[in-house]
């Protein structure tokens, strides 16, 4: 069995199991968390950051977790809500008037959020150098058509996701997104968690590993090859190139799961955390194909919220439970990739 690293509550070593049993059969180098009531019962990891197993995953390692990066970008938009300094039913125009073009007038910040804007890519082919180039990406999304009436349909936006909520948040607060979450949420925090890396950092990331299905789906813009350089570290593309480990995630979504205040910190009210269960779509996602719930830019089930990275990375929110289990890992699987963390998941709800 692959030895673990870290340290966890007795109550919870089945997770450290888990991830163990993970790294001896599909994993080559992951971390797991759990928080309850905002502390870590869970912070463990093991294996190598690197395909030939020959450097050890270490306790500062950080991962590209792609699209468990949204709920980063979520939680962003939340906190500017509570603030009071963005409307969540407000027209996206009011903050981006250049986005009204080909009838988008009426697109609401909450349709962004919540997947119903129409706007699950960008008309024509888009390049992952394209996508390094915040300014040319958002003024394609802000010229487009929606591709259905907005708030009809839910079409889950893979990549744009980040670009059309993180656009609004740049606007309302005078900062990136990525600038926005350093100084806002990662640092108040203490939370080891990036979009848009700076180099000081490169020697701690692990690297991707591609599915053996191959780099990247068809249809797909990007794949692990791109998001192994430095020009996609060096990017902000909110919807996936946060750089983190399970610790860090945990960390900030706990917020969500303890009422808005972790350690002392408080990022939200009570009433701003329940606002991720305002529901925005339930039923078949045009581009996921199957039957979803849709909250304030997470999966809702429950009183939990939660969204997960391609490849198998994931963070699920627990309310009644004020508990957050995150993982991620660098081996990215195609077919069957989130059994890992739901493994890690089911052993984390043994203790509860």
């Amino acid at each position: 069995m692959t030895e673990i690293q870290g340290r966890f509550d007795g109550r919870f070593s089945a997770v450290a199991e888990a991830l163990a049993d993970s790294l001896d059969v599909d994993d080559v180098g992951a971390s797991a968390a759990v928080y309850v009531d905002g502390e870590a019962v869970v912070d463990v990891w093991g294996g190598s950051v690197d395909a030939e197993r020959s450097v050890a995953w270490e306790r500062d390692t950080i991962v590209n977790v792609w699209s468990t990066t949204k709920t980063m970008v979520a939680l962003c938009a939340l906190i500017l809500a509570d603030r009071g300094e963005l409307d969540l039913d407000a027209p996206v125009a009011l903050y981006w008037p250049e986005f009204a073009a080909a009838g988008k007038q009426d697109v609401r910040v909450r349709h962004l959020l919540g997947h119903t804007a129409g706007l699950p890519g960008w008309d024509g082919s888009i390049t992952a150098a394209e996508l390094y180039s915040w300014p040319t990406v958002t003024a394609r999304l802000a010229a487009q058509a929606p591709e259905w009436e907005p708030g009809s349909a839910a079409g889950y936006r893979a990549v744009t996701f980040g670009h059309l909520v993180g656009e609004v948040i740049a606007r309302v607060s005078g900062r990136s997104v990525g600038t926005f979450f350093a100084e806002e949420v990662a640092g108040p925090l203490g939370a080891d968690f990036h979009i848009g890396l700076a180099a000081e950092h490169d020697r701690r990331v692990a690297t991707l590993i591609a599915s053996p299905e191959g780099d990247k789906p068809e249809g797909f813009p990007v794949g692990v090859s791109d998001a192994n350089t430095l020009a996609w570290r060096r990017a902000e593309i909110p919807a996936i190139n946060g750089h983190g480990n399970a610790r860090s995630v945990g960390a900030v979504q706990s917020v969500l799961a303890c009422g808005g205040t972790v350690g002392g910190v408080r990022l939200l009210s009570e009433a701003g955390c329940e606002r991720v269960f305002e529901e925005q779509f339930r039923g078949v996602d045009r581009v996921l194909g199957q039957q979803i719930c849709w909250g304030m830019g997470y999966r809702l089930e429950g009183r939990t919220c939660t969204w997960g990275g391609w490849g198998g990375s994931l963070v699920f929110v627990d309310f009644e439970h004020r508990m957050t289990v995150s993982y991620v890992m660098n081996q990215v699987l195609w077919d069957e990739g989130y059994d890992r963390a739901l493994s890690i998941l089911m052993a984390a709800y043994e203790a509860v």
